[in-house]
């Protein structure tokens, strides 16, 4: 399994949890998983379904989401597509006939597609390995963001009684969890619950005064970093929007009020880090993948711990320290009872109050605010003081920048050249761009830090750095070290931190490269060259491809390509 993670993804280790709900499914077995946003669910159902034979259906409540997980897919070399709403016929027909030909592994549909019956004849004639249920808590009413139309995904298991089904959510209560078992009939379960500690979030509650100066205050610490402001209503989002821009901050609103085209345009710009800033209403919450978001506020206290924790869930996704500031005072209360006053059901109006009752208590609460939250998904926070929310750290004073700048220090971090990020980071987006994806799918923050830090200059360097797999060390290793030995030439007094001697020594960093590349630095031999030349002329086969059937590194594979060719 660790050979795929490193071929597709980049990273040589499963995080917590990942190789045994993986080893769970390969065996065919029902999971429901309950990890963190940023906690790397997509892992638990991508490398199954590169291991499977058939067609690994994947239901995502989005369709930016879907783009943007089969964008990155491809990138790293997986054949993925989506079926929703935005394709016209030909289009939905050229996909469905790549599927048939078995072209495809996997395939990202919205739920509302299986309220048609023509689809559903469509799956039936195919060979379906693996279901994966994307937010699967919005099957239940007891969820924080119940969808009607998630009840039609019973129907897979009655279309597919022998398919595996892997449910992923971020946040369940128990009685979501009970509710999400019996809504898919899951069987032969094992259950996974990772911590819901994110260790690299700052947790801070704030009194509202003179909020939006605070913000804009705040903001100017966030100079080129992208930032989500929640407000209570479309208005709120609107005029906040406004006054960011007119005080000079690239901000658009987002919310159910705007026009679907509208939405995406602003949704769009934002992924893409053409904007730095979105201001909007809860609209904006479920499924926005976008790792580098340092900075969430809440102006108004949210309705539910469910649903804050989903929203803060959005912020350092990619595990670098980001920071959740939410605005507190007793007069919001009254916004969210009207509304709860309007609900007709009982039984749901109780719920509500409940609810809202959860999201006051955490906000008054003078003790650790990870503790808090942690006791109620039913986590047991064991250290005295967390060392990253305003009451472990005493950091109630009247100026939110001091706030910021105290806990900033909180976490340490290696230092990496700011001018070569910046380089790096400017690259990254010119290829995006080319390529019409967000920065994201060409690297995250952590793979620029780390090629800052190390300086790779070699393909046998740049492999080592987190989130390099063989497709894109193909498509933009050479690009990118480029840019770094132009500024080793400008700066010939940096050295990087060498791979061997950060985390490995020489001997030890053979014996790895000889557990990725089984016949790395082996003697070529006539057999073997001939292989060589049918992969790459008749089989079409990419390096990277290559590289992976023969057991040797890239750069040995394209050493030995200039030479038996010449």
């Amino acid at each position: 399994m660790k050979e795929l993670l490193k071929k597709y993804f980049g990273y040589d280790e499963f995080r917590p949890l990942q190789e045994e709900i993986i080893n769970n499914t390969l065996q065919k077995n029902d999971s429901l998983v309950l990890m963190p946003t940023g906690g790397g669910k997509s892992i638990c159902y991508q490398i199954p379904a590169l291991n499977f034979e058939g067609l690994t259906l994947i239901i995502s409540p989005l369709i930016s989401l879907m783009k943007d997980q089969v964008d990155g897919l491809k990138a790293n070399g997986i054949n993925a597509e989506y079926i929703n709403s935005t394709l016209n016929s030909l289009e939905l027909k050229t996909i469905q006939e790549k599927i048939k030909r078995k072209e495809v592994k996997l395939l990202y549909i919205a739920p509302e597609r299986l309220a048609s019956e023509d689809f559903k004849v469509f799956l039936s004639q195919l060979k379906i390995s693996l279901i994966a249920i994307d937010e699967a808590h919005c099957i239940s009413e007891w969820g924080h963001d119940f969808r009607p139309d998630y009840r039609n995904l019973k129907t897979l298991r009655a279309l597919f009684s022998e398919t595996p089904i892997i449910a992923l959510t971020a946040t369940a209560t128990e009685k979501v969890r009970q509710d999400i078992i019996n809504q898919l009939a899951l069987r032969n379960l094992k259950i996974f619950i990772s911590s819901f500690n994110r260790k690299n979030l700052n947790l801070m509650v704030v009194e509202k005064k003179n909020a939006v100066d605070k913000i804009v205050e705040l903001l100017k610490e966030y100079k080129d970093e992208s930032v989500i402001i929640y407000c209570f209503s479309r208005k709120d989002s609107e005029n906040i929007a406004e006054i960011l821009k007119n005080k000079g901050f690239g901000a658009l609103p987002y919310h159910a009020g705007l026009n679907a085209e509208t939405r995406r345009n602003n949704q769009d710009l934002f992924i893409k880090n053409k904007i730095d800033i979105i201001v909007a209403t809860i609209a904006f919450g479920m499924g926005i993948n976008k790792p580098n978001v340092r900075l969430i506020i809440h102006h108004t206290f949210p309705k539910t711990l469910e649903g804050y924790y989903q929203e803060i869930g959005r912020a350092g996704r990619d595990g670098l320290p980001s920071d959740c500031i939410l605005f507190y005072s007793r007069g919001d209360k009254r916004k969210h009872e009207f509304f709860i006053s309007k609900i007709d059901d009982e039984l749901t109006k109780t719920n509500a109050e409940t609810k809202l009752r959860q999201v006051m208590n955490y906000c008054e609460d003078k003790s650790c605010k990870r503790k808090h939250i942690l006791r109620y998904f039913g986590e047991d926070f064991k250290d005295l003081n967390c060392g990253a929310c305003d009451s472990c750290l005493s950091l109630l004073k009247p100026e939110l920048k001091e706030e910021k700048q105290s806990i900033s220090t909180a976490y340490e971090e290696k230092t990496y050249n700011k001018e070569l990020f910046e380089k790096l980071r400017s690259l990254r987006k010119n290829i995006a761009n080319q390529r019409n994806v967000a920065p994201f799918i060409i690297f995250g923050d952590v793979s620029l830090r780390e090629m800052c830090i190390y300086l790779p200059t070699t393909d046998d360097e740049f492999i080592n750095i987190k989130g390099v797999g063989y497709k894109k060390l193909e498509d933009f290793g050479e690009s990118f070290m480029n840019v770094i030995k132009e500024h080793l030439k400008q700066n010939p007094q940096e050295n990087g931190i060498e791979l061997e001697t950060d985390r490995l020594t020489y001997h030890k960093r053979l014996e790895k490269i000889k557990e990725k590349f089984n016949n790395a630095y082996e003697h070529w031999d006539k057999e073997e060259d001939e292989m060589l030349k049918s992969l790459y002329h008749s089989d079409k086969k990419s390096i990277s491809e290559i590289s992976f059937i023969l057991r040797r590194q890239p750069s040995a594979i394209r050493s030995r390509l200039k030479k038996i060719l010449i």
